[in-house]
């Protein structure tokens, strides 16, 4: 990650996370969810954010925009870690 003049706060890494997780859309690109965020952003801190997310595997950020990843559910997760063909 590269060096920061502040971090962002648990509170916007969750209000991120939030609106990514519950949107309606497949894709989102990082304009539509600047606007969709209920309080603003600076582009700085949410490419941190999205950089975060993305290494911990809720998000994938493609040519397209960003799609919410993250799929909790045990037997999927069990079968991910059995190694498991679906």
């Amino acid at each position: 990650m590269q060096e920061l003049e502040h971090s962002p706060t648990l509170n916007t890494v969750l209000m991120v996370e939030d609106t990514l997780k519950n949107m309606n859309e497949s894709v989102i690109t990082v304009a539509e969810l600047k606007h969709r965020l209920p309080r603003q952003v600076n582009h700085n801190t949410l490419k941190v954010i999205l950089e975060y997310l993305e290494l911990s595997n809720k998000i994938l950020v493609t040519m397209r925009g960003i799609t919410w990843i993250h799929n909790p559910n045990p037997n999927l997760q069990k079968a991910i870690a059995d190694g498991l063909e679906l």
